[in-house]
């Protein structure tokens, strides 16, 4: 079981996905090869040797990193798993790094650094289901 979000192009000017117009594609994050690069700039601790899977891991989380095979690179899905709120912190240095926007996709709408609520809510629904993260 994981908390998704998604990294993807949007304008500067959006904070919420209401804002979206309907007609809207988002900007690929551009071609594989500097996606990659731009993972290993932002956290040089990620495992990609697997490209289209990576791995970030902290002491009590881990993020998987599913870049897929394409090029250019479309968005990125991270699936995140454990507890802490420093798994945020690589969310939003690639974030960053991609000049991208995070959608917490079970919230349904863009979260930014320190909005922590859906990632809160997902472990407390995590551990009433299958018990707490070890």
């Amino acid at each position: 079981m994981s908390w998704d979000v998604l990294l993807l192009r949007l304008p500067d000017d959006l904070t919420s996905v209401q804002e979206i117009p309907a007609d809207h594609t988002p900007d690929s994050l551009g071609r594989r090869r500097d996606v990659l690069a731009a993972v290993t700039q932002a956290c040089p601790e990620a495992d990609l040797s697997d490209p289209a899977w990576g791995e970030v891991s902290g002491s009590t989380w881990s993020i998987e990193l599913n870049i897929g095979s394409e090029d250019p690179v479309g968005s990125i899905m991270l699936h995140i798993r454990g507890s802490g709120d420093d798994a945020l912190t690589p969310v939003f240095r690639l974030a960053e790094a991609l000049r991208c926007k995070v959608l917490d996709c079970a919230e349904g709408d863009l979260i930014a650094p320190g909005q922590a609520s859906g990632w809160h809510t997902f472990q407390q629904f995590r551990d009433r289901v299958v018990g707490p993260s070890q």
